[in-house]
């Protein structure tokens, strides 16, 4: 998924960024990428819908930091999420995105234990998860989006995390890694 995110103040191409994210299954990712497109914004025609967990952290040890993920991922169990409704990060961050009804405290769990260790790092932001519907637009745009996926409701189930390696100006895919536990669901 190239261009999933940009790296951190200070990074350039090439060096070990990392990122790692849950993608929507499809058919729901083709339907929310539809609708993004229609809203416009520089990152839609590249950029999958997905829950961010990490984003452009930059290591210089790759082995450590994969080692890390990896643990973290085998440790977590199975999960669903169910996106309703609409927020904004407005005007702190000119976002609008879909919010987690259910699966937001084990998607923060995750990000906590990522971050924790070789993946600490001081984001410019809280996290909080959540699906951007559209980003850096022109106000009115922002506003329908909001107003037009305000009703919108999906449910599916996250058993892997995708880890995500920033070189040579875009985010490719490393690994996709299973979540522990598989048959459990929280």
């Amino acid at each position: 998924m190239p261009g999933i995110s940009s790296l951190g103040a200070g990074a350039t191409p090439g060096a070990d960024g990392l990122g790692v994210v849950i993608a929507l299954p499809e058919p729901l990712r083709s339907e929310l990428g539809r609708r993004r497109a229609s809203y416009g914004g520089p990152e839609t025609a590249v950029v999958p819908p997905h829950i961010t967990l990490v984003s452009g952290v930059v290591t210089g040890d790759w082995a450590t930091a994969t080692a890390h993920v990896r643990a973290v991922a085998a440790q977590a169990r199975p999960f669903t999420v169910t996106l309703a409704g609409t927020g904004s990060f407005r005007p702190v961050s000119p976002v609008v995105f879909l919010d987690l009804a259910h699966g937001a405290a084990a998607c923060t769990d995750l990000h906590e234990r990522l971050v924790a260790g070789p993946l600490r790092h001081s984001p410019q932001f809280s996290f909080r998860p959540h699906v951007t519907v559209a980003h850096e637009l022109p106000e009115t745009v922002m506003d329908r989006a909001e107003h037009e996926m305000v009703d919108f409701r999906a449910t599916f189930d996250v058993t892997s995390i995708g880890l995500f390696d920033f070189k040579l100006g875009g985010w490719s895919l490393r690994e996709e890694l299973q979540l522990g536990g598989a048959g459990e669901r929280t």
